[in-house]
């Protein structure tokens, strides 16, 4: 994700079903708390946290 990878990029690089990636990086928006909102891409701010060490 953090590489900028689609869902189904990650799914055929990882050798998974896409539903996992998508169960998985649910989880991470959860972990991180953040929320759905339409002005907010959720995968840009997970890799922020990341970067930011909130992460790990």
């Amino acid at each position: 994700m953090a590489q900028g990878r689609s869902n189904a990029a990650i799914s055929a690089r990882l050798h998974v079903s896409e539903g996992a990636v998508t169960k998985h990086i649910n989880s991470i928006f959860t972990k991180l708390d953040l929320p759905q909102a339409p002005d907010d891409n959720r995968r840009v701010l997970a890799v922020l946290a990341w970067l930011d060490g909130a992460g790990g």
